[in-house]
């Protein structure tokens, strides 16, 4: 991998793990239409790191009051707060994504060499987009929300390891199918992916150090890093605005787009 591929891929990252079209898909097909090298798991998933800057970054008070209020509701043994109701859903939300990944990273590492079948979740997460603005009252916010709320929440981001089913895609949707506001949907989506990105990332340092990779490669880390943090910035302030006012509907005929040119892209290739 070149100096120039990470930067793109870092940019690449930033903006689509935000926009609902699937980071990790597109990172699958950029590479493969421009025949560059893949990227393996541990180098996507340190441009996640960026990504998880960026929400600290548009989100640090909001994570502050929450940690706040989840540690009192310890002492307190209440959860009347709403921020600190916020705060454990967030937690019950990354366990099945946890869960998941552990359980099944070998699988994952495979759906990540197959164009085709990322392709085929991009076409699913757009029926998912299209579905999502159709159901549901979108009459909730994020405090009103229960366990089960995000449980739900939490599965669907579980779906969205596999490369190609968008992961803010699926998890707003699935707030907007619940009933929740686009816009309280969008912010859980944002904090929700912290703990788990953050989770993914050390794995992945860890693993980079004992392959003797983290120094060697740290060049191309850096630089797909802070293209992720910077894009992935952009793409959040960018959305929050649009999905005040208008619907996902434009991201679901994207993925739709992009998922039939990947399909046939590999039946021409074989």
């Amino acid at each position: 991998m070149t100096l120039l591929e990470a930067f793109v891929l870092g940019i690449v990252q930033g903006a689509t793990e935000f926009l609902p079209i699937s980071s990790s898909g597109h990172l699958v097909l950029v590479p493969w239409l421009l025949g560059w090298s893949k990227p393996g798991l541990a180098f996507s998933a340190l441009l996640h790191w960026g990504t998880v800057l960026a929400v600290l970054v548009v989100f640090h008070r909001d994570l502050y009051r929450l940690l706040v209020a989840g540690l009192t509701s310890l002492r307190t043994r209440s959860l009347e707060d709403p921020q600190a109701r916020i705060a454990w859903w967030i937690v019950l939300g990354t366990i099945p994504a946890a869960l998941v990944g552990y359980l099944f990273q070998d699988l994952f590492e495979t759906l990540f060499r197959t164009p085709m079948l990322v392709a085929i979740f991009l076409l699913l997460t757009s029926v998912t987009l299209w579905i999502s603005e159709r159901v549901g009252a979108q009459n909730r916010t994020a405090e009103g929300m229960s366990w089960l709320d995000a449980l739900l929440v939490g599965l669907a981001q579980a779906a969205a390891i596999a490369p190609g089913i968008s992961r803010s895609g699926v998890t707003i949707g699935a707030g907007l199918i619940l009933g929740v506001k686009r816009s309280s949907a969008a912010r859980f989506s944002f904090l929700l992916m912290v703990p788990a990105t953050l989770g993914a990332g050390i794995l992945s340092l860890i693993e980079l150090a004992s392959e003797g990779m983290l120094v060697s490669d740290l060049p191309l880390l850096a630089i797909g890093f802070l293209a992720a943090a910077i894009s992935g910035y952009l793409a959040i302030r960018w959305l929050l605005v649009y999905l005040t006012r208008r619907p996902m509907t434009i991201f679901a005929l994207y993925c739709a787009s992009v998922g039939l040119g990947g399909l046939l892209l590999s039946v021409l290739r074989g």
